[in-house]
């Protein structure tokens, strides 16, 4: 089992920055990916950012130039820079882990509250 904990969510002004912190801890191994998605109100989780095992990114068009994913492997902790935020990112951000290729285990965070405000 793999416990994801996020940290970093707020309330922050239109053209501000936040940095979310999501750990992993437990039995990591064999991680495939890690990423970051979003669910707005009235909206389906998006695809925010992922970083795969092989250090390669993927970004929502939405959030490309604005935001950074990052990870830091000796702390098993993935990180998501986000500038110059809009009130349309307002949302629940959660982390994802990826374990495995063959049959992937799917492993979630229980959110952080970003809100921006106009």
């Amino acid at each position: 089992q793999v416990q994801l904990v996020e940290s970093g969510g707020g309330f922050v002004q239109a053209g501000g920055s936040l940095r979310l912190s999501c750990a992993a801890s437990g039995s990591i191994r064999s991680v495939n990916s890690m990423a970051w998605f979003r669910r707005a109100p009235g909206k389906q989780r998006e695809l925010v950012a992922r970083i795969m095992s092989s250090g390669s990114l993927d970004y929502a068009d939405s959030v490309m130039g604005r935001f950074t994913i990052s990870r830091d492997n000796a702390k098993n902790t993935v990180y998501l820079q986000m500038n110059n935020l809009k009130p349309e990112d307002t949302a629940v951000y959660y982390c994802n882990l990826v374990q495995g290729v063959t049959f992937p285990l799917y492993y979630w965070g229980t959110g952080t509250l970003v809100t921006v405000s106009a």
